[in-house]
């Protein structure tokens, strides 16, 4: 079937969908073929997708690359968009990724050389194809990508667990085999049942009507919070970056989900002798191909053009999006001078000043996740105000800065904090707050203390990569609360296992301040 593609674009488009590649197993994975209409030979385009192979990759990969020179294909990954098997997050990816390879150099069009693309889980693929990378390969272009799905569900280790991530991300994959009709119904019912799924004790029961009955993998999520449990073996693909062969285009947001596995396997692939290229724009991991849909293909057809065509080369190593323009840098994170604040009593921002701070943390009236890296439609920047008037924030804010502050590296705190229960959670944000009091966040970061936490021990807080532009007259704020939930799961106050838990305990902390208990934060300004 032959396409028209947009008039600026070079080639006319031919579509054979439903090809059926066999895996190392014989399970069929089906592919659909664009291919530019043209006798000359051309580069290929692999996109292994667990998210079905019609919108938005056959706009986003399909027509839009085939267009312009490249022979797309675009798979459905196993157990899921038609393919056989059954679907599983990580076990069966570097196989059949491996498979596909093997029946490409097969095709008569094959060229002996290839690129892969795609973001997100379309990115994990990549990884896992990098943990033995063919050597036909020749670049690979990750969006949002995410390498290790333990990490991903339990960021601060054992203790936490991505209830948010869990629950929507578990809609997609549970639910891809059945069809785009069967995906949106799901995601229907999701919404309706999500207060009683997040708030509903114990979450092994709770969690079943917002993902239309019982899940073996949630639950294995849930009840399985060690990173040696067998059934994370294989979870993380993170040790592809130090195999990797072929040039590697990492592209992320501030506010992307996946922005901290982004950064650590582009330090990794640096130590490794390779030269990634990085690019961090304004966006969450679902706003990328909407805001920044020309800046993403734009560098994905450069890096493509260089490594796969072999025309010109990448002069831009880092890219990064701050105070409004775009930045050029030679690597990340760039060479910075910490500044220290102190967090003072009564919400001030600057010199140390002995006190304390308190506030009570319910899990029965959680304090809700709002804005930064989340999954739903609260995503990103955005005013705070609303949150911070809650009783269980507290915000800590210096004077109108007398000149422009700029920061780009990890912001981190440093707390002197104890919890009543002595089990508590800290959740810190940096915020910039405007003239008219607008308090937009920047970054933010979590832990969770258990009794083994001492009263007198300074809890370190990284906040997460920030590149951002404090104008002239604008105010540095800090905001400490005891969670934000569901994007981590609530703090019962008890110790309980999360899965099984049903009691519900309040907390109330206490932060300390003064040349005893320095409490700070301390940015990267360069």
């Amino acid at each position: 079937m032959r396409r028209r593609t947009r008039a600026s674009a070079p080639y006319d488009v031919e579509w054979e969908p439903g090809l059926e590649v066999p895996a190392a197993d014989g399970t069929v994975l089906v592919t659909d073929h664009y291919a530019p209409v043209t006798d000359a030979e051309c580069p290929v385009l692999l996109v292994r997708s667990a998210y079905g192979r019609g919108f938005p990759w056959n706009s986003l990969f399909g027509t839009a690359f085939a267009g312009q020179g490249f022979r797309v294909l675009i798979q459905s990954t196993r157990g899921t968009g038609g393919s056989g098997g059954r679907f599983h997050l990580w076990r069966n990816e570097a196989a059949d990724g491996q498979a596909t390879v093997e029946w490409m150099r097969k095709q008569e069009w094959f060229p002996g050389a290839f690129a892969t693309i795609g973001p997100s889980y379309l990115s994990y693929v990549q990884w896992a194809l990098g943990l033995d990378p063919p050597p036909e390969w020749r670049a690979a272009v990750m969006q949002g990508p995410a390498h290790d799905f333990y990490d991903a569900m339990h960021p601060d280790g054992h203790c936490t667990f991505r209830l948010e991530l869990a629950l929507i991300s578990g809609t997609a994959f549970f639910h891809q085999a059945g069809g785009q009709g069967a995906y949106l119904r799901a995601l229907l019912r999701l919404a309706r049942h999500l207060r009683h799924a997040v708030r509903g004790v114990p979450l092994l029961a709770s969690y079943r009507r917002a993902l239309g009955g019982r899940r073996q993998e949630f639950e294995d999520w849930v009840s399985h919070p060690y990173p040696d449990d067998l059934i994370w073996a294989g979870a993380d693909a993170g040790p592809a970056a130090d195999r990797m062969t072929a040039p590697v285009s990492l592209v992320t947001g501030w506010h992307d989900l996946a922005l901290g596995q982004t950064l650590r396997q582009y330090a990794r692939l640096r130590r490794a002798g390779r030269e990634p290229t990085l690019m961090i724009g304004p966006w969450t991991h679902t706003s990328m191909f909407d805001r920044g849909r020309a800046e993403v293909t734009a560098d994905a057809l450069d890096h493509l053009r260089v490594h796969l065509l072999g025309r010109g080369e990448r002069s831009r190593k880092v890219r990064v999006h701050i105070g409004g323009e775009w930045r050029e840098l030679p690597e990340w994170p760039p060479p910075s001078t910490p500044a220290r604040f102190h967090l003072r009593p009564g919400g001030g921002l600057g010199e140390l000043a002995a006190g304390a701070t308190s506030f009570r943390y319910d899990p029965r009236d959680p304090t809700p996740s709002f804005a930064g890296q989340l999954q739903s439609r609260t995503a990103g920047a955005r005013d705070n105000r609303r949150l911070e008037a809650r009783p269980d924030v507290r915000t800590f804010t210096t004077g109108s800065l007398p000149e422009a502050l700029e920061i780009m590296g990890t912001p981190t705190a440093d707390l002197y904090a104890a919890g009543s229960t002595g089990h508590f959670d800290l959740f810190v944000r940096l915020c910039d707050v405007d003239p008219q009091g607008r308090s937009v966040n920047v970054c933010d970061g979590f832990t969770r203390l258990t009794p083994d936490h001492a009263d007198e021990d300074v809890v370190h807080i990284p906040l997460g990569a920030a590149g951002h532009r404090f104008a002239a007259g604008h105010r540095i704020r800090l905001q400490v609360s005891g969670g934000a939930h569901p994007r981590f799961a609530r703090n019962y106050g008890t110790g309980e296992p999360l899965a099984t838990a049903t009691r519900l305990v309040a907390t109330t902390t206490t932060v300390h301040h003064g040349p005893a208990h320095p409490s700070a934060l301390t940015l990267p300004v360069v």
